[in-house]
């Protein structure tokens, strides 16, 4: 996923989705600070000390000058956890997702509409006998709020294109602190359990 990352400038990630950091946390990483600092420092006369070029002047690295200490949440983080028990829940969940993106796939009244990525795919309800674009869009949509009244996980929306043009869609993303293996089945079933109650046509 990294392929061609050595002709970026900059790159940045938000350690707030999926390394367990409170909201919010971006890491932000760039190959010439010097091009970042001449664009955004601000060097007036009561700012100015004789430190100047011997430290990392973060002031200078984006646009407000006073800021809250994120990175200090993101240190306790991986101070607590430590980088192989980082490391290892995020490769449960993406194997987790992989395992689940298989079910979905092999039942028969889901598809998958994108192949899993890290730990997030997409799919949609298909129930035989209902063919129609605009039927299966409102019967997904009609799904997606059922699941996230019933309050036993919470799966958000998206729009992928198919050969009709673009179609409703429900995302799954594992990322959660404390998620385990068996969070994922309760959840799949909860789908399918509410989902046979749904309605095929009307709201």
């Amino acid at each position: 996923m990294l392929d061609g990352i050595e002709h970026a400038d900059s790159f940045v990630f938000n350690p707030h989705k999926w390394l367990f950091t409170n909201f919010d946390c971006s890491a932000h990483f760039v190959r010439e600070p010097e091009a970042l600092i001449r664009t955004l420092s601000i060097l007036p006369a009561f700012l100015q000390s004789r430190e100047a070029g011997q430290v990392i002047d973060y002031r200078d690295w984006s646009v407000p000058l006073g800021r809250r200490f994120r990175a200090l949440k993101l240190w306790f983080v991986i101070r607590s956890y430590g980088v192989e028990r980082l490391q290892g829940m995020i490769r449960d969940h993406i194997a987790w997702a992989e395992e689940l993106a298989g079910e979905v796939a092999a039942a028969p009244d889901f598809e998958l509409t994108t192949r899993l990525r890290l730990a997030l795919f997409t799919f949609r309800y298909m129930p035989a006998g209902v063919d129609d674009p605009a039927a299966l869009d409102a019967l997904n949509e009609r799904l997606l709020h059922a699941v996230n009244d019933d309050g036993r996980l919470y799966l958000t929306q998206v729009r992928v294109p198919s050969e009709s043009g673009e179609r409703f869609a429900i995302r799954w993303s594992v990322g959660q602190t404390y998620t385990q293996r068996r969070h994922l089945a309760e959840g799949w079933a909860a789908v399918r359990e509410i989902a046979r109650a749904l309605p095929q046509s009307g709201r």
